[in-house]
């Protein structure tokens, strides 16, 4: 691939990330733009966006990589990806939305009334943003390299950079427009190369893609166990993620939010079919590096490989465009959600300029993490991020919404054993403390089979051990999530 070409591309969409945030700052005036873009965001738009940021190193290159060195059975990657929107959109999308929430920890607090939850659930969020982030900062040095020969952290720095300039600019009514303008670039990236790499194997003669060479890894022991985690982590991690979570915030009302809900579930939905091709024909193409210890890379080599001269180069280019896009997007909306709770619940003002300075504290951690962590497959890591999800916020916004006897006691009880044994699970396996093969290796890699059942029980024990503390406002808090925005409004006139 021309260095010139991709160097060119990642300028680009440096540039348009860098002119979009800008032109936010245009048009946010007040805290409630930067916070939820003042609650006015509508579905489509608003589905393109959540699409933009939730489609991640993991869905661009990850899941090609895995495909390549794994074979079919990663086709659960994006099986569950996708249908952790189906659980949101039948638990969660619009009770949420008629929260009034602006971020997870006002949610916590508004239904459980208690400032201890709100300091817990602030906790996780930043502790699951930045888990999520690390591994998007990794993935944009590694194609960086890749790319263009430069040092492996610059990639993380201009990330970085870009998303404090984006973020920071316009918050979320700012990142709207980026994330959508990202989305259907990556949708681009991926297809239009996708259409000539299939149209240049046919030419090929069609030859026959196997998968008698698998590389088991961690998954060698016990592979239906390590399936059933990541089943569990993806169908029940999407619903808590902070970056997704923030943005149904951003609908005009509860029937949006779902209409937003179905909308994402087609168009993450479209861009899944994708990734597989290029996983598939990395075999046949790309197969040293099966072995490399470089098979995210897949996506970014196989258009040079296959097409070749100057076509080769022009698209190689649009997926190089494409992969930073992905970084970008995703990490813009880790930084927006992380930042929101910094300025809500550490920095002592909330004003627009705390925000400002909070954007810059909520990406300072993870890219010193890029800098000294070792490198994990992306979709693995992301897939960690998932079980902490899974684990911690499912529980309490299914109970949440959906049981009155709920109390702060049990909400603390669920989030401390089933979201905190979740991350010292992931803390253990990203440091190698214990190794493969053995069950220790597996549930602590996989460990949402466990840790979101007792996650759950926890919440549900205590609270039925604690009926005292239920807060007073119950049965206010829960007719406001269940009820049409009209209803509610006319019962308090």
């Amino acid at each position: 691939m021309s260095r010139t070409y991709a160097v060119a591309a990642v300028a680009v969409v440096f540039l348009a990330t860098v002119l979009v945030g800008g032109f936010g700052l245009r048009i946010s005036r007040t805290t409630s733009d930067f916070y939820v873009a003042s609650r006015t965001v509508r579905p489509r738009l608003n589905a393109a966006a959540i699409s933009g940021e939730y489609l991640s190193a993991a869905s661009f290159l990850g899941i090609a990589g895995l495909v390549l060195v794994h074979g079919p059975d990663m086709l659960w990657y994006p099986v569950g990806y996708t249908a952790g929107y189906l659980v949101l959109l039948v638990f969660v999308a619009a009770p949420l939305r008629r929260s009034g929430a602006y971020t997870l920890p006002d949610f916590a607090e508004g239904r459980l009334e208690s400032r201890q939850v709100r300091r817990l659930v602030s906790v996780f969020v930043v502790a699951a943003g930045w888990l999520y982030l690390v591994p998007q900062l990794q993935g944009a040095g590694l194609t960086l390299k890749i790319l263009t020969g430069a040092p492996g952290r610059l990639g993380d720095v201009l990330v970085a950079s870009a998303v404090v300039i984006a973020v920071a600019a316009g918050g979320m009514r700012s990142i709207t427009f980026v994330q959508v303008f990202q989305y259907w670039l990556k949708l681009t990236a991926l297809l239009v190369p996708a259409i000539f790499l299939v149209l240049a194997w046919r030419g090929d003669g069609s030859p026959r893609v196997t998968f008698d060479e698998q590389l088991s890894v961690f998954r060698a022991d016990h592979p239906l166990y390590a399936t059933y985690g990541l089943i569990v982590a993806t169908f029940l991690g999407t619903m808590g993620l902070p970056h997704v979570v923030v943005r149904f915030y951003t609908s005009p009302n509860g029937r949006d939010a779902r209409r937003t809900t179905v909308a994402v579930l087609a168009l993450i939905g479209a861009f899944y079919l994708l990734p597989p091709v290029y996983g598939a024909l990395g075999r046949l193409y790309a197969p040293e590096l099966i072995h490399g210890g470089d098979a995210d890379a897949a996506v970014l080599l196989l258009p040079g490989r296959v097409i070749g001269g100057l076509g080769g180069d022009l698209l190689g280019a649009l997926v190089a465009g494409g992969a930073f896009a992905a970084f970008l997007s995703t990490a813009s909306g880790l930084t927006m959600a992380v930042a929101g709770v910094i300025t809500q619940d550490v920095l002592p003002s909330r004003g627009v300029r705390h925000f400002r300075l909070a954007t810059v504290l909520a990406m300072s951690v993870p890219l010193a993490g890029s800098m000294v962590v070792s490198r994990v497959p992306v979709a693995d890591s992301v897939g960690m991020a998932f079980a902490v999800s899974a684990s911690s916020f499912c529980p309490l916004l299914v109970l949440g919404i959906w049981w009155r006897r709920l109390t702060p006691p049990g909400a603390v009880a669920g989030l401390m054993l089933g979201g905190g044994s979740a991350f010292l699970s992931v803390a253990i396996t990203v440091s190698g403390a214990v190794r493969p093969p053995g069950w220790p290796h597996a549930l602590l890699a996989w460990p949402a089979v466990w840790s979101v059942p007792v996650g759950f029980l926890a919440m549900v024990l205590v609270s039925l051990a604690t009926p005292g503390r239920i807060p007073p406002g119950t049965n206010a808090a829960m007719t406001r999530f269940h009820l049409p925005e009209a209803l509610t409004a006319g019962r308090h006139r």
